[in-house]
């Protein structure tokens, strides 16, 4: 299967788990897609000044791969800057957060797994 990039759902986020802004997110697979192994598989791009907020992962895990730009991460409370090459891991039972504080745009590839 191909899926071409203009056929992928497009979805738009106000204040995302109580973060600033409006997140925008481009969905690559359904969870059925995913053998039902995980629930996201996604581009998500921040603007200036955007951010997805705080929240913990119960029965998943969440892993981020910073594709552009900067931003402000929140391991689990703890405040980390990532950058273009990085890679998040958010392991079930954990929290994280993350945020666009700077001027330019980031993307990342985000996919979240069932533990």
């Amino acid at each position: 299967m191909i899926r071409k990039a203009k056929d992928c759902n497009i979805e738009y986020r106000e204040h995302m788990r109580d973060g600033d802004g409006t997140v925008e997110i481009t969905n690559f697979a359904t969870a059925e897609e995913l053998n039902d192994k995980g629930r996201l598989f996604a581009k998500i791009t921040l603007k200036p000044g955007c951010g997805i907020g705080y929240h913990v992962h119960e029965k998943d895990s969440e892993i981020f791969y910073i594709m552009k730009g900067t931003a402000e991460y929140s391991d689990n409370g703890e405040k980390k800057t990532v950058t273009a090459g990085d890679v998040t891991v958010c392991p079930a039972g954990t929290g994280h957060s993350i945020t666009n504080t700077t001027d330019e745009i980031v993307e990342l590839i985000a996919v979240i797994v069932y533990a």
